[in-house]
């Protein structure tokens, strides 16, 4: 049969479901208690905490987990059909158990509590059923209950599972606040995250030394400043005294000027030409600090020295950027660098 059908209001149904959802976080705020203190509390308390559910609640548990562990609060999912069979030797005396259950009657997790029982090892339920046996062996519980899921079969958790997901960030977040967690603390437990590589990373990290590092001493010329210049290919060259303390830096923008419009000769001390008392940054400047630096001072090589100005390094744009460190004006510059990589 060809008989053309009426489209469904697909826009209608997902606001419905939005809705829905948003309510069930909404009545979150009606039934909020001393059960959440005590919850926060005894989360507080712990070394670790243990989370677990069964299918979506169990989904749920876990993404919870995630999000403890990644502010400040170690832990992590434990399947509680597993749990019965060997793995509730992961929980001891000094940890707390979450555990997720709409009905409150979860079989699997209920198996759980005589053990927790036995260990005197604290239990937080997270139900839609305050009057349940889960809530009656619980020693803190958070009511999730909703009016009615946004499956319209009222049998796939949606608005159940979305309310345990808002509870579940409420006590990430309030613990956070409570731990004075900062976002230094994030990137440590977020070190490939572009945070962490930002808050991490120090030019110590990426800088040259060694024979990497394009050197002379101020007493040198033109020419051997040019061809060392060429040889380490940094696009510069630092210029030293007898100490090894900068006094300069030449860079390629540098090398066109001298030669351009009017040539100067090769044998000229580069002491005259080059730059003096440059731009520099500490060893342990954060990556991003020196990036700020180049944009601001339109400029693709710092050099690195110490609280004595001794020369230690040399940092690139293009070492910044390979270790993932950028900004909106950093993007645009590196793709405007000639070969050189200087900006002038």
């Amino acid at each position: 049969m060809n008989k053309k059908t009426k489209s469904p209001e697909y826009k209608e149904k997902a606001l419905r479901v939005f809705e829905i959802e948003a309510e069930a976080i909404r009545n979150l705020s009606d039934n909020l208690d001393e059960n959440f203190d005590r919850a926060v509390d005894l989360i507080f308390e712990a070394k670790r905490v243990v989370l677990t559910g069964m299918g979506k609640a169990g989904h749920i548990a876990c993404k919870v987990a995630a999000t403890l562990a990644s502010t400040g609060t170690p832990a992590f999912f434990m399947h509680p059909a597993e749990a019965l069979h060997g793995d509730l030797g992961m929980i001891t005396s000094d940890n707390v158990v979450i555990a997720f259950s709409n009905t409150g009657n979860t079989e699997e997790i209920l198996r759980i509590t005589p053990y927790l029982k036995h260990f005197q090892i604290p239990l937080v339920a997270i139900t839609g059923n305050p009057d349940s046996e889960l809530a009656r062996q619980a020693d803190a519980v958070l009511n999730i209950a909703v009016k009615e899921e946004a499956c319209p079969l009222g049998l796939a958790p949606t608005a159940s599972t979305t309310a345990m997901l808002a509870m579940g960030d409420a006590l990430a977040i309030v613990l956070l606040d409570k731990r004075n967690f900062r976002k230094e603390d994030f990137a440590l437990f977020h070190p490939g995250g572009t945070l962490g590589r930002r808050l991490l990373i120090t030019v110590r990290d990426l800088m040259h030394i060694g024979d990497a590092l394009p050197l002379i001493h101020q007493s040198k010329t033109f020419k051997e400043a040019v061809m060392e210049m060429l040889t380490k290919n940094l696009g510069a060259v630092l210029i030293v005294d007898d100490r090894k303390k900068l006094v300069g830096i030449f860079t390629d923008g540098d090398t066109k000027r001298a030669l351009f419009p009017t040539p100067c000769d090769y044998n000229t001390s580069i002491e005259k030409l080059m730059i003096k008392n440059p731009k520099s940054v500490y060893p342990d400047t954060l990556a991003i600090k020196a990036l700020d630096m180049m944009e601001q001072y339109n400029i693709t090589v710092l050099p690195v020295a110490d609280d004595e100005h001794t020369l230690v390094g040399l940092i690139h744009m293009h070492d910044i950027l390979k270790a993932g460190i950028t900004t909106v004006k950093s993007k645009k510059q590196s793709g405007n660098m000639g070969e050189s990589g200087i900006l002038d």
